[in-house]
């Protein structure tokens, strides 16, 4: 299974050619906004961030370039119901143009699947 926080991969359009995929944290909210707005026809507002963050701490990723630029995220969120079994979604998945085609979706997704199962 793929470890967030462990997981490199080898970037072609990066400074450095690396890219970590780990837990999305607030001080990455304005990033990952500026994200969305570069590759979405559909926003969201800070504060939708903010309030998705801070009610499903757990599932929100980020795609970061070993100099902390954020190149993609994943926001989930499950339902609050108590349906049985439990629904998870995904909010909001996007990365950069110039980072496509290098597995950083799918490794998002598989974290945020991963975390909704737990």
């Amino acid at each position: 299974a793929i470890t967030a926080g462990e997981t490199f991969f080898e970037c072609s359009v990066c400074e450095h050619n690396m890219v970590n995929i780990r837990r999305a944290v607030v001080s990455d909210l304005i990033d990952m906004q500026d994200c969305n707005l570069s590759c979405l026809p559909d926003n969201y507002h800070l504060k939708y961030y903010m309030y998705h963050t801070l009610s499903w701490p757990k599932l929100g990723y980020v795609a970061e370039e070993e100099d902390g630029r954020i190149v993609g995220y994943v926001l989930a969120k499950m339902d609050e119901e108590t349906a049985s079994p439990p629904h998870g979604h995904i909010t909001s998945l996007s990365e950069l143009r110039s980072h496509r085609k290098l597995g950083l979706a799918r490794s998002l997704m598989t974290n945020a699947e991963r975390e909704m199962r737990d």
